[in-house]
């Protein structure tokens, strides 16, 4: 199991279209990949409506963490859909 934490960049924080984008991006890779909020709360990163309820901001932290194959792969591409700034 692998975790990391990354910043959310974009202005209008997670909504629809980036949630899309981290669900697309998470659904290539056969291990678990979870993003858990400071608060504790954890979802899939394989599930619109769990990604639409964290409610993440702009500034906003949050963990990614994968455990299974390709979990270090998994961890970075997600990662990098979280801290990507959509225009």
């Amino acid at each position: 199991m692998l975790q990391q934490q990354f910043t959310v960049q974009n202005p209008t924080g997670i909504h629809a279209r980036p949630a899309g984008a981290i669900l697309k991006k998470a659904s290539i890779y056969a291990c678990k990949v979870e993003l858990e909020k400071a608060d504790g709360t954890r979802v899939s990163a394989k599930s619109m409506v769990g990604l639409l309820k964290l409610g993440l901001k702009q500034g906003e932290q949050v963990t990614v963490i994968t455990d299974g194959d390709g979990e270090a792969e998994a961890l970075q591409a997600v990662g990098e859909v979280v801290e990507h700034v959509f225009e």
